[in-house]
């Protein structure tokens, strides 16, 4: 018989079973993910992230991109670089901060950013086609909470 403290990740011991949320979590998130990679109109995933904030929520300084993707400030002044050369985003200096700029998607940018979600969206449809109607609904039930473990605001 298995020591209670085995499934509950105690003992140190990696966990196994039905009861190793955090490892079936990360495991279909993952597979999941690399599913839906090839849908993101030629940029990384981070980039594609990037992208999206600066879009919805932008103009918005590097620090707070970086706040908002939870990277580290060398990570996203890359990820912004990248976006730049690639001309689906734009720096404005700041009025206010002569050694800081804004950051803000251009039309291309957006394009870009509707098209990959336009075909994201379709990739996930065509998995939940996969599934019976009470397995995506189980998903839907999910969603508060997975939405909430990626700190994802939940569209208004």
């Amino acid at each position: 018989m298995r020591d209670a403290h085995e499934d509950s990740g105690l003992t140190g011991r990696p966990t196994t079973g039905d009861n190793d949320v955090p490892g079936r979590l990360a495991l279909a998130v993952g597979r999941l993910n690399r599913r839906i990679r090839s849908a993101t109109g030629g940029l990384s995933h981070g980039q594609l992230s990037a992208l999206s904030t600066i879009v919805r929520r932008g103009p918005l300084r590097p620090s707070e991109i970086a706040a908002i993707e939870v990277v580290a400030a060398p990570t996203i002044t890359r990820v912004v670089s990248d976006l730049e050369s690639r001309g689906l985003v734009q720096r404005t200096p700041d009025p206010d901060d002569g050694r800081s700029f804004f950051v803000s998607g251009t039309d291309e940018g957006i394009e870009l950013l509707l098209a990959a979600r336009s075909d994201r969206a379709r990739a996930v449809a065509a998995i939940l086609d996969e599934l019976d109607p009470d397995q995506v609904e189980a998903l839907r039930a999910a969603l508060p909470a997975l939405e909430r473990a990626a700190q994802v605001a939940r569209p208004a």
